[in-house]
């Protein structure tokens, strides 16, 4: 038997290398690397450190380079690397990471680029990539409850605006003012203050306040928090149900495998009878 590996067995062996945890462990630890460089960078440190930290910088760009090669290489479908969004994410972080910093014109969109490295920790991380992936289908279920939102503090605010704008021509001058104070109200960023001073001429104006936090802060909150969650649970059960059918498809073809090598073995068996 050749002591050589085949080319197919040879990509499986590549293949469990690219999944395996020691290179994901590898690689969460460069971009974490990339992340203290580029922090670094912003204090004022001394000449010789700043030329090692761009001997590091890029040492990093090349890793995250040969990295994002090698998992191209190993991909199963080459022509639908791209058409995942955490591929293109990574690809144009790397290819944005080649800028050169010493080109004037280009050296804001270098260096944006290289803080964007980090983000490539939620790419690499399954649980994160699952979080973001819940937050953005959940994007379409908050935007109705962000508009229902706005409709109560316009609503609310155009309350404010007739009652309160000669209380505080500043705070409640108009619908647009009138706003930003209720956003204020409800990050609870020193609303007290607000309603005491409207409570001088309307006694009963924190009857306004505490609706207006109610429907904010409490239902408004939860209602996102429950569209997000839902979401999660969704696609919690969808990847689930994947599993379950990636190994049903394992199992059935074991088991033709079986029966294939059952049915070879009564064959011979019945060769050698004959």
């Amino acid at each position: 038997m050749s002591s050589e590996l085949s080319p197919v067995s040879a990509l499986d062996q590549l293949r469990r290398i690219e999944s395996s945890k020691v290179f994901q462990g590898t690689v969460i630890a460069i971009i974490i690397l990339s992340a203290l460089t580029i922090g670094a960078k912003t204090y004022d440190i001394p000449p010789l450190l700043a030329e090692i930290l761009a001997v590091l910088d890029n040492g990093i760009t090349l890793f995250f380079l040969v990295e994002l090669l090698f998992r191209f290489g190993v991909h199963q479908d080459k022509k639908r690397f791209l058409l995942d969004g955490w591929n293109l994410f990574d690809t144009l972080v790397v290819i944005g990471s080649l800028i050169p910093l010493d080109n004037s014109e280009a050296v804001l969109l270098g260096r944006l680029l290289r803080v964007f490295r980090v983000l490539r920790l939620v790419s690499v991380v399954p649980e994160l990539r699952f979080l973001i992936n819940s937050l953005l289908k959940a994007i379409p279920r908050m935007g109705y409850i962000a508009l229902l939102m706005f409709i109560i503090f316009y609503i609310y605010a155009a309350m404010g605006a007739m009652f309160f704008a000669d209380i505080d021509g500043t705070l409640w001058g108009d619908v647009a003012v009138a706003m930003l104070t209720l956003f204020r109200v409800a990050t609870f960023e020193d609303w007290t203050d607000v309603m005491y001073a409207t409570m001088d001429v309307y006694p009963l104006s924190w009857l306004y306040y505490l609706t207006f936090i109610f429907l904010t802060a409490f239902v408004f909150l939860n209602m996102m928090v429950g569209a997000i969650l839902e979401v999660m649970s969704e696609e919690q059960n969808a990847k689930q149900a994947q599993k379950a059918h990636a190994e049903r498809d394992e199992m059935a073809r074991r088991l033709v495998e079986v029966q294939q090598q059952l049915q070879e073995l009564t064959d011979l068996v019945r060769n050698q009878k004959r």
